[in-house]
């Protein structure tokens, strides 16, 4: 069972973000607006265990031609968290929203590969002593790359791997500098 759940939550770790990924049979000068766009983002749930999670991220993209790519996206994460308190034994549960939005630029290497970097700001709660708390923006500066293959017009399967430049071990929502994620477009 235990294996069960670790290979589960390996499968839901690579696909818990969806970033999409356009690439086109047509010459880009050729294209409107509407193809130009694309649309894809997250929706991640954790909520079969005591630690509870739910991201919904959407984004937008504009292909400025075959290689580059721009867009931004929103970012909303439930995080609720069970404890217990040493030595009474007590649980006790900590929730939280984050909140906050992001913006990328993209370059296709090739049809398969492509480098990435995002900034990203989000609001997060800290505690600041007994149970009171105030919210702070943390920003985040990713570059990294990633892989992409597509299986429809505009839709695919994508893995990247991110490093957050900005990485703060005391206030980040993420807890390693280093990100992983992946999903799939449609």
């Amino acid at each position: 069972m235990k294996k069960l759940i670790i290979t589960l939550s390996v499968l839901f770790a690579l696909y818990q973000t969806s970033t999409a990924q356009v690439y086109f049979e047509e010459e880009s000068d050729s294209l409107t607006l509407r193809d130009r766009l694309y649309f894809g983002g997250n929706l991640s749930l954790n909520v079969f265990s005591q630690n509870k999670f739910i991201d919904v991220s959407p984004l937008v993209g504009y292909m400025i031609d075959n290689n580059w790519s721009v867009g931004g996206g929103l970012t909303y994460q439930y995080i609720s968290r069970e404890f217990r308190a040493i030595p009474s034994g007590d649980r006790f549960t900590i929730s939280s929203s984050v909140y906050g939005g992001r913006a990328f630029v993209r370059r296709n290497i090739t049809e398969t590969y492509f480098a990435y970097s995002e900034f990203e700001s989000l609001n997060a709660e800290f505690g600041v002593g007994n149970a009171n708390s105030e919210r702070e923006w943390v920003p985040g500066l990713f570059i990294g790359a990633g892989t992409f293959q597509q299986f429809f017009r505009k839709g695919g399967i994508n893995l990247m791997i991110l490093y957050n430049l900005l990485h703060d071990e005391l206030r980040s929502p993420y807890n390693s500098e280093w990100v992983i994620r992946g999903g799939i477009t449609l």
